[in-house]
């Protein structure tokens, strides 16, 4: 079982991010770690559908996703998180290929990994599992017990799937099928592709290498982007920017 369950965005201050994600998606936040503290993060959490975006921001100096911002300048997707059954597995899968592992966690309920974002390319990989994940509508810890009372499946059903940049596409493709442990295919317009039990990765020419994009599915994309419009974002026909990464909203796939 592999699903790509969470997107990790980082704003330079949460609570405004917050608020236009409020406003423009209409959904709530499902669950804040305070946790997380502990790296100079605040973080605020949304569910999509059946999966998740996060926010967090930095709120001392010094600390990676502040670094990430100031090397990014605050474009790209932070981490792309994975729910799975064998995190275990796949930790010994990627040190075989010599990539590193920047943290470790383990707590009642929940383990994970997390990769070096200089070994995994365009951002960070995380792999994790939750005891009672087996089923879609289970546990997932990191959005909190209560994650299901803020699904909105009347506003957003889901994130099919993200798209990462890179100035040799192929080739990055073909270095996450390594590490993710799946094949390569191609979308429908020929880009290398990568394909989940739960959302999909495309890959596609860029100047730098990093996750760019995600497709939202929404009930009402024209309602989304104009919200987006008055929120002041950058919005550019049929996505808009949100903590430096386009969130392309659609009905369906």
């Amino acid at each position: 079982m592999l699903r790509l369950r969470q997107i990790c965005l980082v704003a330079p201050e949460l609570e405004p991010a917050v608020e236009q994600v409020r406003r423009i998606f209409g959904v709530e936040v499902c669950h804040r770690d305070g946790a997380v503290a502990k790296y100079g993060l605040a973080n605020a959490l949304f569910v999509f559908g059946h999966q998740f975006v996060e926010i967090v921001a930095p709120t001392r100096a010094d600390t990676a996703a502040g670094r990430f911002l100031e090397r990014s300048g605050g474009r790209g997707a932070y981490m792309a998180i994975f729910d799975t059954h064998d995190p275990e597995r796949r930790r010994a899968l990627v040190e075989s290929l010599g990539v590193r592992i920047a943290h470790t966690m383990e707590v009642p309920g929940f383990r994970g990994i997390q990769l070096h974002p200089r070994d995994a390319r365009a951002t960070m990989l995380e792999f994790d599992c939750s005891d009672g994940n087996e089923e879609l509508d289970g546990t997932y810890w990191p959005a909190g017990p209560h994650w299901h009372e803020h699904q909105r499946l009347d506003r957003v059903a889901g994130i099919p799937w993200v798209e990462v940049e890179s100035p040799a596409p192929a080739d990055l493709a073909a270095h996450w099928g390594r590490l993710i442990d799946v094949p390569v295919s191609s979308d429908a317009l020929g880009h290398p592709a990568l394909n989940f039990d739960l959302g999909a990765a495309r890959f596609v020419v860029g100047s730098t290498e990093r996750l760019m994009a995600l497709r939202v599915q929404v009930s009402d994309p024209a309602t989304v982007l104009a919200t987006a419009a008055a929120e002041g974002l950058p919005v550019d026909g049929d996505g808009l920017l949100l903590c430096g990464v386009r969130l392309l909203p659609q009905v369906g796939r």
